[in-house]
Formats: structure tokens, C-alpha cells, sequence
């Protein structure tokens, strides 16, 4: 097993010549299709965000590569652009000595683009409504501490007798 990798550069270099000739193609397409994307490690795995969120993620396993675009509805969307290749609820696989084309990568960042943009961005720079003022007038205001009226005490539960005055 390797080693957890600390840069997207550290994890392609540990890996096998065709997979790294294969995920470095997969790395410039995303840059290209999402020229404002942060690469970064996410799950051991070199991956891209965008606004704060995952955009995607790629891998390397001992029998294929994988993008994971992070989002389901994205690979459901492109089925019939993914028939060539194996899919999962949240991965594509190819073989590095198949890897995805470039348009097609691009064409799947873009919808991801497009998703998160719908959703808003995690880091709170999008602006948002304001709530709804809340209606003050059945609030009671806050009553004084210093009182004109004297306290006088209340009659007991148990008794019925009003606890005589305390003097001091």
C-alpha cells in the first residue's frame, strides 16, 4: 500500500508509468475546464475544488483509474457519453491504457461547475436573503426591577396563612 501523499505531485510520482502518464492527462484537462479550481488532497486523493466544495477527485488502483466527479446526478446526466466505461453511483473507471477523453472530461467538470454554482458556495460569498424580521408586537416588555408597590408575599399552598413580615 502507498504511503498517504501530501500534493497531488508526491501521490503521481509514486505511482506506475502508465497510470501516472494517465492521470496527468486527466489533471490538464480538469485544470483546463476549470482554469479557477484549487487542487488538493481529499480522501488521499488527488482532487480539484471549486467555491469551497469538492469539484472532483482521481485516483489510481491496481487494476484501473477513477474520477470521481462528487456528484451522482453528474454521471447519471452524461450515461450515455459513459456507456464505454464502468460506473458507479459516484465513480467512473477506465484503464489508464483507455483513459477518458479530454472533451468528455471537460464536458463533466463543467456540469459539476454548473451544480455547485446552483448550489451556492460553502465559503458563504454568495449573498443570501436576510430572515424574515420577526413580529414584535405580541412580545411583553420587559417589566422594571425597582417597583413603586411594595413586594407583598404571597399565602402559602399548604396553610392558606400569609407569612408574617420579617423584620430586621
Amino acid at each position: 500500500m502507498r504511503e498517504a501523499a501530501t500534493d497531488t505531485d508526491a501521490y503521481l510520482a509514486s505511482l506506475p508509468p502508465a497510470d501516472r502518464a494517465a492521470l496527468q492527462k486527466l489533471r490538464a484537462a480538469i485544470k483546463a475546464a476549470a482554469p479557477e479550481a484549487v487542487e488538493s488532497i481529499s480522501y488521499q486523493m488527488p482532487a480539484f475544488k471549486y467555491r469551497g466544495r469538492d469539484l472532483v477527485a482521481y485516483a489510481a488502483f491496481k487494476n484501473h483509474c477513477s474520477l470521481f466527479p462528487m456528484s451522482g446526478a453528474v454521471i447519471e446526466a452524461h450515461a450515455a457519453d459513459l456507456a464505454a466505461y464502468d460506473t458507479d453511483k459516484g465513480t467512473i473507471r477506465f484503464r489508464a491504457s483507455k483513459p477518458l477523453p479530454a472533451a468528455l472530461v471537460k464536458k463533466l467538470v463543467k456540469a459539476r461547475i454548473a451544480e455547485i454554482d446552483a448550489r451556492g458556495r460553502r465559503d458563504g460569498s454568495r449573498p443570501r436573503t436576510p430572515p424574515a424580521p420577526v413580529a414584535t408586537s405580541r412580545i411583553r416588555p420587559a417589566r422594571s426591577s425597582c417597583s413603586a408597590v411594595p413586594f407583598a408575599p404571597a399565602p402559602s399552598r399548604r396553610t392558606g396563612a400569609t407569612p408574617s413580615p420579617r423584620v430586621a
